[in-house]
């Protein structure tokens, strides 16, 4: 055998180049981190996670609460969100809670009770992180509320657009902290823009053993005056596929004060 080809045999067959055939997501130590792998829900609470589903997966979440105090009626809402994840490292969603009582409004057919169906809301997410494993995982999240949807004391006429801005920081490889910024109102004309509602969360979740763990949140929300308050829960996964939470919060300050709530979810992901 000739000296260029020794030569060529050995480079062909040294751990450096066989390293730098594989794909950036096989080269990645994080890709195995619980953060990454176990199930992030976007629900409960008022935080939604930088997370976006990978091509294929397909992601269930449901839940139910109950919020009473306050000086306002008690209610009781569930809600369910389905996550699609598409191809561009994008992620479709479509999402509809329910209000299981609310006072009477008055409508183009007289008073009926707000209560039942809350109009559908579509949206998507997009990542700008570079891939889906990385430490620091940002994207941006745009959705509405559609039109002539829902029950008739509940439903609107115009589309309702809001947006946030999504953080995530792995803390180890297990933490991660959460972060929202966004903005919503309630339609497209000018005058919504003048009646729009700022948000802003913050996170913190971790294990507490291998299919257990917890969160904790503080938010503000609000414009003119601001609503402030604190979600926590613990939630378990008895199966790689499946979560269940429990949940209670508090509204700290603005208009809801002294309100708390209760609740319980189940999450379940299917595909990749």
């Amino acid at each position: 055998m000739s000296t260029p080809t020794l030569l060529a045999a050995a480079l062909l067959g040294s751990p450096g180049l066989a390293l730098a055939q594989n794909t950036p997501e096989e080269n990645n130590p994080n890709i195995d981190a619980p953060f990454v792998r176990n199930i992030r829900a976007d629900r409960p609470g008022q935080t939604v996670t930088a997370q976006v589903l990978r091509p294929g997966r397909f992601q269930l979440e449901t839940g139910f609460q109950r919020q009473v105090g306050g000086a306002g009626a008690a209610r009781s809402t569930s809600a369910g969100t389905l996550r699609i994840g598409f191809f561009n490292s994008m992620e479709l969603r479509v999402s509809q809670p329910y209000f299981h009582h609310g006072p009477a409004v008055l409508t183009e057919t007289g008073r009926v009770a707000a209560r039942g169906w809350a109009p559908v809301v579509i949206g998507a997410k997009f990542m700008v992180s570079p891939h889906y494993d990385t430490r620091t995982q940002v994207a941006v999240l745009v959705e509405s509320a559609i039109p002539n949807t829902g029950s008739q004391g509940l439903r609107r006429r115009t589309w309702g657009p809001g947006g946030r801005l999504l953080v995530s920081e792995q803390l180890g490889p297990r933490f991660g902290l959460e972060a929202n910024f966004g903005f919503s109102q309630p339609g497209m004309a000018v005058a919504d823009l003048r009646k729009g509602q700022f948000l802003g969360t913050l996170a913190l979740h971790g294990p507490l053993s291998d299919k257990a763990g917890f969160f904790v949140e503080a938010y503000g929300t609000g414009r003119a005056a601001l609503h402030t308050g604190t979600t926590a829960g613990l939630y378990l996964r008895p199966v790689p596929a499946l979560r269940v939470d429990l949940t209670a919060g508090w509204a700290l300050g603005g208009p809801a004060a002294g309100t708390s709530l209760v609740g319980a979810g189940l999450t379940f992901k299917a595909g990749k």
